[in-house]
């Protein structure tokens, strides 16, 4: 990688003068600027800013830094870090990110971030979770994005599951469904019960029993969304499904809810409509027919955790942000 000293030799000018050409080019002739460039261009040469920021200048821009855990791993968790990035860069900030893959590589990571010396430290996770505070980010200005602790001096910027399934829960009996088949993620993640206890208030609201609801969770792990179409197929029938309308957990689930409630001559939604939960990234508009589903508010989470930074907030609670139904023709 070139140096400054390599680019000071190349345009034949003094270490000095090339700084002088990166952080105050009016202070420089046209002609030694243009030289001292397009030695810079030659070489590919990148200003080192965190040594730059060592030694305090002011010229760099503040920097979030994020700690991201397993964020990186699904598209839909991307939009966390590509909105944060954005709004660092609209107010004039820079992000880098410091991916977290597991604990035997929490010290080394945390270690990298803290050298780059950024004002702010957001650390993230794919899927709501709790979440333990390294000791040495402890004493940092940091918020919490898609994750919770139990220190309460830590702010966190979170999907509101609970709202998200009752507003849908109440648009589906606003449509007239009266008996949903209920398939819930794990009981063990996080977002399973907020997103049960919205449904079933929704029906309580409605004067509809809740004790009638048919409700089950899949089992914790990747090879049990399979277990999908043996919980679908207990309730069809041959006068046909004994649900109207199949409430899924996430889109995943619904994804083999359609394959198999289509390879056994199903319509949807004539037959059973479908809902999801999440808006998997350039999914849902795959579905055939287009999968109603709520959207986690990723973009709204990685604004609102850079803002926190930027804007210095005081708030040390946990925020809840919306999640919107997107009705398309499953229901």
């Amino acid at each position: 990688m070139a140096s400054l000293k390599d680019v000071a030799k190349l345009a034949s000018v003094s270490i000095m003068t090339v700084s002088r050409a990166i952080n105050n080019p009016q202070k420089l002739r046209a002609e030694t600027y243009l030289r001292v460039k397009q030695a810079i261009d030659e070489l590919n040469y990148v200003p080192d800013f965190s040594a730059r920021k060592i030694r305090g200048d002011r010229t760099v821009p503040p920097s979030i830094g994020v700690l991201a855990l397993d964020t990186a791993t699904t598209p839909f968790s991307v939009e966390l870090l590509l909105s944060l990035e954005k709004t660092a860069q609209q107010h004039g900030w820079s992000t880098f990110v410091i991916n977290l893959f597991s604990d035997k590589e929490a010290e080394v990571a945390q270690e990298q971030l803290l050298s780059l010396r950024p004002a702010g430290i957001v650390f993230t996770t794919m899927g709501l979770r709790k979440v333990q505070i390294p000791e040495k980010l402890q004493d940092k200005p940091l918020v919490l994005a898609n994750c919770i602790t139990d220190d309460m001096s830590v702010a966190s910027y979170i999907p509101d599951d609970f709202q998200g399934q009752y507003q849908a829960t109440k648009r589906l009996i606003e449509k007239g469904y009266r008996r949903p088949l209920c398939i819930y993620l794990p009981e063990n993640i996080l977002a399973s019960g907020p997103r049960r206890a919205g449904l079933e208030l929704a029906w309580r609201e409605a004067g509809l029993d809740v004790s009638a609801l048919k409700q089950v969770h899949i089992t914790y792990g990747e090879e049990h969304y399979l277990d999908t179409v043996k919980m679908i197929a207990q309730y069809l029938t041959d006068a046909g499904p004994d649900f109207d309308v199949l409430v899924c957990g996430n889109d995943r689930i619904a994804f083999i809810a359609y394959q198999y409630l289509l390879s056994r001559g199903l319509r949807i939604p004539q037959d059973v409509a479908v809902l999801g939960y999440d808006n998997m990234v350039g999914i849902g508009d795959l579905f055939l027919p287009g999968l109603t589903t709520v959207q986690l508010p990723h973009l709204e989470i990685g604004r609102q955790a850079a803002l926190h930074i930027i804007e210095q907030r005081a708030g040390l609670k946990v925020e809840a942000l919306p999640c919107p139904l997107l009705e398309r023709a499953s229901i």
